[in-house]
């Protein structure tokens, strides 16, 4: 009797391995949607303007015909991230279900734009190792710190400096700056349409299936 395969393949004291040439292809994909997938991956403090931008992103490349899905801390904290805090293993945790959806968004052809402080480079290098280098393009936002307390609407930079926030990047946590990002953006100097125009020059070429 043949054996058959269906979509997992159990073998090895019950480990299952997914069957990922049996789908449609990334490029097959790609080619349906008129783009190239990539993570673009905002970092930055926080109320550094990176949901911001990331939102002004998604619909300019929706006007021209891309197809994307954004991530950031209000649709993934409260759904799939949930139950994990802001410690250093929960912020690690976070990063890495975060950057395997991504690459599950890429295998489907779609660009994902992730706003995440991700502090360390640790993280950010966890992000881009389950991606793929070819596919993560950093972005720094790089504000001063004073203008990103000034813009917390939310006071959690007060609330923190109070002592009633723990682990709150900036104020009593770290954050290392990225060494060599793709892009890095003085949003505390720049205007959202020139910050925008960047973004775009920079990803615009490698996106685009005609580039």
């Amino acid at each position: 009797m043949h054996h058959i395969i269906n979509t997992y393949d159990t073998v090895e004291q019950g480990k299952v391995y997914p069957l990922f040439e049996k789908l449609v292809s990334r490029e097959v994909k790609e080619e349906k949607l008129g783009q190239h997938a990539k993570v673009i991956w905002f970092t930055g403090l926080p109320c550094s303007g990176k949901t911001t931008l990331a939102l002004a992103l998604e619909k300019e490349l929706f006007s021209r015909g891309f197809l994307c899905q954004v991530l950031d801390g209000d649709n993934v904290r409260c759904g799939i991230n949930n139950n994990l805090g802001f410690s250093n293993a929960d912020r690690l945790e976070n990063i890495r279900r975060i950057a395997e959806i991504s690459r599950l968004f890429l295998s489907a052809g779609v660009i994902t734009i992730n706003a995440f402080v991700s502090p360390t480079n640790e993280i950010r290098e966890l992000a881009r190792g389950i991606i793929g280098s070819d596919d993560f393009i950093e972005i720094f936002l790089n504000p001063t710190l004073d203008v990103c307390e000034h813009r917390d609407v939310k006071g959690m930079y007060k609330k923190a400096r109070a002592g009633q926030i723990a682990d709150f990047t900036g104020v009593n946590a770290p954050f290392e700056t990225p060494a060599h990002p793709s892009l890095e953006i003085h949003t505390d100097t720049e205007i959202i349409e020139i910050s925008l125009q960047q973004i775009l020059s920079t990803i615009l070429p490698v996106i685009s299936l005609t580039a």
